[in-house]
């Protein structure tokens, strides 16, 4: 299993088990989780309300894509540690890694 916790728009945090091998997104396993985030794209890359905060683990990440960097950039509030869950792959490097929900709720 993969570990990883995630905090909600209160600070509540929460661990969440991700099956290993599973191909998915952190969006995607984020929705089934019902966390109330709004994935307005579905995955594309296109609407940033998927933001999240990567607050343990930045380096264990790939860098952004361009796209990806293109819709962080009209967020007011992104900063240096800000994703969008829909390009976070699932893998083993997510492992212990702690991300904070920051996109627009439904």
């Amino acid at each position: 299993m993969i570990n990883i916790i995630i905090e909600d728009r209160d600070g509540q945090q929460q661990p969440v088990e991700i099956p290993e091998e599973i191909s998915l997104s952190l969006m995607e396993v984020l929705k089934a989780s019902e966390y109330n985030i709004l994935a307005t794209c579905g995955g594309m890359a296109l609407c940033a309300t998927c933001h999240v905060q990567v607050l343990e683990g930045l380096e264990l990440l790939p860098a952004p894509g361009n796209e990806e960097m293109d819709m962080l950039d009209t967020l007011p509030d992104a900063g240096f540690d800000s994703r969008l869950a829909c390009q976070i792959r699932i893998n083993d490097n997510l492992n212990g890694m702690v991300f904070r929900i920051r996109g627009d709720e439904q």
